[in-house]
This record gives structure tokens, C-alpha cells and sequence, in this order.
């Protein structure tokens, strides 16, 4: 089985809609490990390190997002898995 990490960003209306909560949703019913966090500019950034399949599955609900949001755009940058044991929600910056 084969892990990845894949270092995200997500664009659009996705403050105040309940996105981090929903990612952290996500990456416990896929048994996912990462972080999500807000970021100033009104963007949500995170990381998540998993079975390659179930995080391509994890990004398409970033693309799609809780009911509230509106995701404009989903950026995603591949990188060396860190062994990340847990997943959660950052402090924003």
C-alpha cells in the first residue's frame, strides 16, 4: 500500500461555512492523518497523508465541501510523507 501526502489549498466561499470541520470529518472516516487550517487571505490550507486512494477520495470532498460553502478552486502539491499520527485543526495564519 502506498502513502502519500498531499499539501492543499482550497479557494472560494469556505470561511465561516464549517469547511475545517467537515475536512476533519472527512479524514476520520477515510482514517486520514493531516491538518487543516484557515488562512488570513480567506483560504483554507491543510495536509493529509494516507493510502493513495483514499486520499484522492478525500480531495473530491474538498472540492465539493460541506452544503454551505462554494470551493472555487482546489490546488494540490504532492510531497515526501512525514508520518503524520493524527489529524487536526490549526491555528490560523
Amino acid at each position: 500500500m502506498s502513502l502519500v501526502r498531499a499539501h492543499f489549498w482550497v479557494k472560494g466561499l469556505v470561511q465561516g461555512v464549517g469547511f475545517r470541520y467537515f475536512i476533519l470529518r472527512q479524514a476520520a472516516n477515510l482514517q486520514l492523518n493531516g491538518w487543516v487550517r484557515n488562512r488570513y487571505n480567506g483560504s483554507v490550507e491543510g495536509v493529509v497523508e494516507g493510502p493513495a486512494d483514499r486520499v484522492k477520495e478525500f480531495l473530491d470532498h474538498c472540492r465539493q465541501g460541506p452544503a454551505m460553502a462554494d470551493v472555487r478552486e482546489l490546488k494540490v502539491q504532492y510531497e515526501k510523507p512525514q508520518g503524520e499520527t493524527t489529524f487536526r485543526i490549526r491555528e490560523s495564519i
